[in-house]
């Protein structure tokens, strides 16, 4: 899962990103409004984490961003004790909670984990797809009751893939959203082979249907 940090208090900024990477989360972190533009243009988010007050312009404009280009992304805004009129306008342009600073970061986590289960699970911490069984919330998985080793990566990518399912995904489109800003880093993209390959031999191995099918010269897609 993807998280969109928009927040110019870069030491709160920070902070989120470190507590909320503890659960898995992959974050990008922007301060300021055109930061986040670029970010939104270039890359898909679960949940956006969007303060309305910024240096260079309106949360505000960035949640409409949002719904425009990422109508699956999930919004959380973030507003100062006394914008009551931000948070309503907010919430009408499509934000699925709001938080007042200043927020206890595991409030915020515990919200950040709703909305994605409401916008991609339809609100449930378990899925089941036939013989598999995934909690969310403890990111494990099971098949045929028995529960099987995924890496964190593993995890990540098999969550990717049951949201966006029957959906042609490309390498760069896994890489870009399980690895984040780190994916500039890599020469090519073989190792995102090497992980699905892991993927799929373990679920096999534990009795499951392969479900992700590769799309020759594209990606993969999940079909169940």
């Amino acid at each position: 899962m993807k998280i969109l940090i928009l927040e110019d208090e870069k030491e709160l900024a920070s902070s989120i990103a470190t507590f909320i990477r503890q659960d898995g989360y992959i974050c990008d972190i922007s301060n300021n409004f055109a930061d986040a533009k670029d970010k939104i243009n270039l890359n898909e988010y679960d949940c956006a984490i969007v303060d309305i007050m910024l240096p260079d312009g309106s949360g505000l404009d960035i949640i409409k961003l949002i719904k425009k280009i990422q109508p699956k992304c999930g919004v959380i805004v973030v507003s100062a004790k006394n914008s009551l009129d931000d948070k309503i306008i907010g919430l009408n342009l499509g934000a699925d909670d709001y938080i007042t600073k200043p927020f206890h970061l595991s409030e915020l986590n515990a919200r950040i984990k709703s909305v994605i289960r409401r916008r991609n699970f339809e609100g449930k911490n378990q899925i089941i797809i036939n013989e598999l069984k995934i909690d969310v919330d403890k990111r494990e998985v099971e098949v045929l009751n028995k529960k099987i080793d995924l890496t964190r990566k593993e995890f990540d990518i098999l969550l990717f893939f049951i949201s966006n399912k029957k959906r042609v995904i490309t390498k760069e489109a896994i890489t870009e959203h399980i690895w984040g800003d780190d994916s500039n880093t890599f020469d090519n993209l073989d190792f995102v082979y090497t992980h699905i390959k892991n993927l799929r031999k373990k679920m096999s191995e534990a009795g499951a249907k392969d479900y992700i099918n590769s799309v020759y010269g594209v990606g993969y897609k999940f079909s169940s």
